[in-house]
């Protein structure tokens, strides 16, 4: 036998029963991961790799026997080459079929009417799972993933690591792929091999009996140590054996003889199921050969009969896709482009939707193939909400049937534009619109593509270059719909420029525009883009209105609304609009970003952080990382905050390579400051203090974006790198907007503030003070506290140790420790009492118990009293990802796999802290 196949490898076992020869050590581990699963030891994936015919299916069902006989509830899926169109089929293929099923219908039903939410939708499905697996283990099976539709492949890269707590084993098959996966630390991937030579003479033994003959040995070489092949051979050579040294033309075309003796009539049936996949109803097939399904009942019979289909009652499967594909190979390319078409076409009349028919003309479609182009748009529209990447290349493969110069190319190049940008596939976006555009096409048509193409624009943030085209697009409109959009997109760009007075003059001409057309596309976006200028402008009461209107008119806008009342400190209010968020939220991320932004002005440090630890996951999980660097800059910040420089340090690397890899003007401006906070703390305040003035040098439009929560930290930078021109610049722009926001207490207080510190006036701290005592945010005013107790200390007042002390309780109690040892210092020093200086409470330690933040506690204790992650958000009114987030970080701290151990954990602590009265 060939000497490049591995020997057999010691297992304490020994061989298996037939058809698992050669993968005792696999089984093995498969069955130790069942047991460690049911045990309580927390979920586990697996990941069989390997080329068809290796022996993935046969382990995988063995695995589901072993699972059942531990009292696992099984679901058992398998993706089908021609169905990747129909949203979350791979997965559903499983879940609702099985004894019990692992979903109801009407749970599915439930996830169907929300699927276009694709973040909803699969945390639906990961709380459906965690609920049903909390009595009873489940192992969630899906065969040959690299077919997964794209719903299922992202749910299959999202959910595992969200139930990794729960007691569910997911077994997944494919060829290799590892970009279909998302690693984690407790993936198992079990690539497998070709069989040694010790396991082909097993399974020789198995089929033939007795020994195995000399030539049936030289005979496996072959099937190349692939099991599904070399079975084959043996099977042909039970049936006409094996004379001579050289095989027969059967052995050595593998697969193919169980085609031989088949007739006619049978092998041109099986051709037709080949064109329709793995599996596929006798109707179809039976429209496909033009005849009628009861009269192919002898050519069922025989292919059955061969060992070729199986009737699973509904539909018939090849028994193996290896032998779909032998009889697919046997098709010559134009018979096959032709049967696809057919079926098309056929499946279409038929009342089929589009999902069915589509993979078809992707394999067949010519150019002016008007059905084809015409099916495949409408397909794009059916799954772009959940499935965008495959939406644009439906799209795009719609715009490349489309005949040269037609006039139609221009419909469908907008609805390619539109889609690629959903996808986030901006460059392809340009190029496509640029295409388009370089024929030439009539002023309304160029208009409406400079329209779409200004959302591909925005994303490139290329405000020059966006604002040329819409205005030569204005200059050739007709259409008031189209004028009205492209102004409002004019009024976005300048929101990003310095005459934010005309960029307000051009949003009120948009909204204005836009009623008058009753478009609501354009109504959206003058309303957002007189959001943003007066957000850029500093004027918030401007921005809460504009983008309450905004919300109430579209609800994906409603983080926007929250955030705009934040810097009016209504926390009131945002609390009530996070709460009553809609089910299922638009734009989870941005709602988390909004709920992070409100912890972070309550001073809630760990829960801001969790926030918006779990809005860049979601980010990432819909691979948009938009607000990626405002994320790690308010991270690094927070981290500031706790004295934690390496953290910041690492937030900051993020930051560095993300403006490189998109450099976006308001990522710079954000940057600039990160890199300023760090400079100042590492001493080099000059280059800080020249980082902020760049800042606001070269970004002006974000002045009040970025600094109005951090101006008394950007004039204490200015001021330590001796730049008094620019303490005293950043002042005047906070009482200005203190002028704009009279009715916000945190902006009369931190211009107090700023003032106070640029002139060493006593009075404007304490008079910072007294205002923002009847304010929401607990971090401005230990800030103004510290820095007023530090003049007070200085100049020998004893008032300096109650405002000391109440800056230091503030810090201590948002878990700011590097502020809050530097006021104990200055506290000490004001009451002279150095010499009995004590360090306070302990730093919170990085593993056990204590270094579990309050969230985190209340989090473990709801679990461990059985809540799952739903029922326990409910409980803490914050979102299941926020509960996500908090208990991957209690397990990280914890080193705990499972619920179970987690409960252990938490009823022992909590006996331990009442036997102690703790």
């Amino acid at each position: 036998m060939s000497p490049d196949r591995p020997e057999e490898q010691d297992v304490a076992t020994g061989l298996s029963r037939p058809g698992l020869r050669g993968r005792e050590a696999e089984l093995e581990r498969l069955r130790a991961l069942v047991e460690a699963v049911r045990d309580g030891e927390g979920g586990a994936i697996v990941l069989l790799l390997g080329e068809p015919g290796i022996g993935k299916t046969v382990l995988l069902q063995e695995t589901i026997s072993i699972a059942r006989t531990h009292g696992f509830v099984v679901s058992h899926g398998r993706a089908e080459e021609l169905h990747e169109l129909a949203p979350l089929a791979s997965l559903a293929s499983g879940l609702l079929h099985g004894d019990p099923p692992l979903l109801s219908s009407t749970d599915f039903a439930d996830l169907a009417d929300h699927h276009d939410q694709r973040i909803w939708l699969v945390e639906r499905l990961a709380q459906l799972i965690e609920e049903r697996s909390a009595g009873t283990p489940v192992l969630i099976a899906v065969d040959d993933v690299q077919w997964a539709d794209p719903l299922s492949r992202f749910a299959l890269s999202v959910m595992p690591a969200r139930l990794l707590s729960s007691p569910v084993l997911w077994l997944l098959t494919g060829r290799e792929d590892p970009e279909l996966y998302g690693q984690e630390p407790r993936t198992t991937t079990l690539p497998l091999r070709p069989l040694p030579d010790t396991a082909l003479t097993e399974l020789a033994r198995d089929i033939l009996g007795g020994d195995a003959l000399k030539q049936v040995a030289e005979l496996l070489d072959g099937a190349g140590g692939n099991p599904f092949l070399a079975t084959e051979m043996l099977a042909g050579i039970a049936a006409s054996g094996a004379d001579g040294t050289e095989p027969p033309e059967r052995l050595v075309l593998g697969v193919r003889n169980r085609l031989a003796d088949l007739r006619p009539d049978t092998l041109h049936f099986l051709r037709i199921g080949s064109v329709l996949g793995r599996a596929f109803s006798l109707a179809d097939a039976a429209a496909l050969c033009g005849r009628l399904a009861s009269g192919l009942r002898a050519e069922v019979n025989e292919a059955i009969d061969a060992a070729l289909l199986h009737d699973d009652g509904e539909r018939l499967l090849f028994r193996h896709d290896l032998l779909r594909q032998a009889v697919y190979a046997d098709l010559a390319p134009s018979v096959r482009r032709a049967l696809h078409r057919e079926a098309a076409s056929r499946l279409v009349a038929a009342g089929r939707s589009s999902v069915d028919a589509v993979p078809h003309l992707l394999k067949s479609a010519e150019p002016g193939d008007m059905e084809a182009i015409g099916l495949l748009g409408t397909a794009a529209t059916d799954v772009i909400a959940v499935m965008p990447d495959l939406a644009a290349d439906l799209a795009v493969r719609a715009l490349e049937l489309v005949p040269p110069r037609a006039p139609m190319a221009y419909d469908v190049g907008e609805r390619a534009i539109v889609a690629l940008t959903r996808a986030g596939r901006y460059t392809q976006a340009r190029d496509a619109g640029d295409a388009l555009l370089a024929r030439q096409p009539p002023l309304d048509v160029f208009a409406r593509l400079q329209s779409v193409l200004g959302d591909t624009l925005w994303h490139f943030d290329d405000v020059h270059e966006l604002t040329r085209r819409l205005t030569a697009a204005l200059a050739a409109v007709t259409d008031p719909a189209i004028r009205a959009r492209l102004t409002a997109r004019l009024a976005l760009a300048r929101s990003r420029g310095s005459d934010l007075g005309a960029a307000r003059e051009t949003g009120e001409r948009a909204l204005a525009e836009a009623e008058r057309a009753g478009d609501r596309e354009a109504r959206v976006l003058a309303l957002w883009g007189l959001g943003e200028i007066a957000l850029n402008a500093g004027d918030c009461a401007a921005a809460v209105e504009h983008h309450t209107v905004l919300s109430v008119f579209d609800t994906a806008f409603l983080p926007e609304e929250a955030v705009a009342r934040i810097h009016m400190d209504d926390f009131d209010t945002v609390r009530r609009l996070l709460r009553t968020a809609g089910a299922p939220p638009l734009r989870p991320a941005m709602l988390i970003w909004a709920q992070g932004t409100l912890n972070m002005g309550l001073g809630r440090l760990d829960d801001a952080d969790a926030d918006l630890v779990t809005a860049e996951r979601l980010e990432a999980d819909l691979h948009v990382p938009g607000n990626l660097v405002n994320i790690r800059v308010n991270r690094g910040l927070l981290a500031m905050l706790r004295g934690d420089r390496e953290a910041a340090r690492e937030h900051l690397d993020v930051v560095r390579a993300t403006v490189a890899d998109r450099p976006n003007t308001g990522n710079h401006a954000t940057h600039r400051y990160f890199e300023a906070v760090v400079a100042d703390a590492d001493g080099d305040h000059a280059a800080a203090a020249e980082l902020v003035r760049s800042a606001q040098r070269d970004h002006p439009f974000l002045r009040w974006r970025l600094l109005r929560p951090h101006v008394v930290q950007a004039v204490g930078i200015a001021l330590r790198g001796g730049d008094r021109d620019l303490a005293e610049d950043l002042a005047a722009q906070a009482a200005e907007h203190a002028t704009r926001n009279p009715s916000v207490p945190t902006a009369q207080g931190t211009a107090a503030h700023a003032a106070g510190l640029v002139n060493a006036d006593h009075g404007l701290l304490e008079r910072s003070v007294r205002i923002l005592l009847t304010g929401p945010r607990p971090l401005p005013l230990a800030a103004a506290s510290a820095d007023l107790g530090r003049a007070l200390g200085t100049a020998g007042d004893p008032a300096a140790t109650p405002a000391l002390t109440r800056a230091h309780d503030i810090y201590a109690q948002a878990g700011a420790d590097a502020e809050a040892d530097r006021v104990r210092d200055d506290l000490e020093q004001a009451t002279r009492r150095a010499g009995r200086r004590t360090r306070g409470p302990r730093p919170r330690p990085d593993q056990g118990w204590d270094a579990l933040t309050a969230s985190e506690r209340k989090v473990a204790r709801l679990i461990a009293a059985g809540h799952t992650n739903r029922s326990a958000a409910e409980a803490l009114v914050v979102s299941p990802h926020t509960v996500n987030t908090h208990l991957a970080s209690i397990f990280r701290k914890l080193a705990v796999r499972s619920r179970v151990h987690l409960a252990r954990i938490t009823l022992a602590e909590d006996d331990a802290g009442t036997a102690t009265g703790d």
